[in-house]
């Protein structure tokens, strides 16, 4: 036998391994209980829309900003032994800073204020 007979015998074999045992596991009855939300809080038949705060979106893009910023202060540490350290230093202290004013910016725009 070859190994194209092999595997389409196999793959037969799964296949009606597979439509015998979702027939099997078919749920005959369903009640209310079963078709609601398990333990969500939020009423199924209303509108999926709520009210989203702007200021937790404001928070979430900030944390992603830096966040992003912290993996490319990563390479930074990673790449220190092969560098010459007095560059090294003038570029950490340049990035740094410019995270810092940017710090600085949102903290003036109030961005970071938690106002309910």
């Amino acid at each position: 036998m070859s190994i194209t007979s092999i595997s389409m015998i196999i793959l037969i074999i799964l296949v009606i391994l597979m439509a015998l045992l979702n027939l099997i596991s078919k749920k005959t009855f369903s009640d209310r209980e079963k078709s609601s939300p398990f333990e969500c809080g939020f009423d199924p038949k209303n509108s999926a829309r709520l009210s989203f705060s702007i200021q937790f979106f404001l928070i979430a893009v900030i944390f992603l900003i830096f966040d992003v910023e912290l993996t490319l202060l990563i390479p930074m540490i990673i790449s220190m032994k092969n560098s010459n350290m007095l560059n090294y230093s003038i570029t950490i202290m340049f990035f740094i800073f410019i995270l810092l004013l940017g710090l600085y910016h949102e903290w003036n725009q109030g961005a970071l204020n938690w106002v309910i």
